[in-house]
Formats: structure tokens, sequence, C-alpha cells
């Protein structure tokens, strides 16, 4: 029963849950910044380099004489491998302005100061106000 109780306790902190929703909004958001890469920032880029689809874009090694003739021909795709860089870079500058501005915010909550308390009234302010309520009295 003490695992049970354990297990719990562990799932229900906010702390996992947290960690839960974030994960899935992290691969959320990888979808999101991948099809922007490829959809979007890649063609253009294609385009002025002539037409060129990074995706594409590979290296065909040279036949291997121990194959056999119907074996489909090796090939680098570093294509992909730049597309997946590329995509890295735009979720870890993303993630960067994300964090700075999270910071930036909770430090002006911090920054937000406490009302001073108002100091203690000096000896002089209480003679005076002890004066003030005697002449009201008569």
């Amino acid at each position: 029963m003490g695992f049970i109780n354990e297990f719990k306790q562990f799932a229900v902190k906010g702390n996992v849950i947290d960690m839960a929703v974030g994960v899935i909004i992290g691969g959320a958001f990888g979808k999101i910044v991948s099809s922007v890469v490829s959809d979007v920032i890649m063609p253009p880029i294609g385009w002025l380099i002539g037409g060129v689809n990074f995706s594409s874009l590979k290296v065909t090694l040279p036949a291997n004489p121990l194959a056999p003739e119907d074996a489909e021909a090796v090939t680098v795709n570093y294509g992909a491998f730049l597309q997946t860089v590329i995509d890295f870079l735009i979720i870890a500058i993303c993630i960067f302005i994300l964090i700075k501005a999270i910071n930036k915010l909770m430090k002006k909550k911090e920054e937000v100061p406490a009302p001073p308390t108002p100091p203690a009234p000096s000896k002089e302010e209480i003679l005076l106000t002890e004066i003030r309520d005697i002449l009201k009295e008569k």
C-alpha cells in the first residue's frame, strides 16, 4: 500500500504535471517549427541557390563490388541532416527568446517593492497628538 500512495503523491505533484505538459507542448512546437523550416524558410533559400530542394541533397556512393547487381545504390543524405540542423537552430532560438521573455517578466514581479511601512511617530508627534486630543475634549 505504501508504494501506491507514494506513486500517487509523485504523480499529482505540480512539477510532474508541469513537466508532462511541457513535453507535450514541446513536441507540438517542434512539429510547427519543422513545418515552418521545411515549407516556408527552405524553399526560398533553395530557390536563391538555384532551385535546390535541401531535403533531396545527397551523395551517391560508388557501387560495392561485393553487392548483388540489383542492390540499391547507397546514399549519404546530407540534405536531410542540414534540414534537421536548421530545425534545431530555429527551435533553440525560439526557446531562448521565450525563456528570456519569461525571465524578464519574473524579474519585473520581483522588482515590485512592498509598500514601505510608515515610520513610527516621533516623541514630538505623540505629544502633539495628546495635546490635540485634550483640546478636543474641552
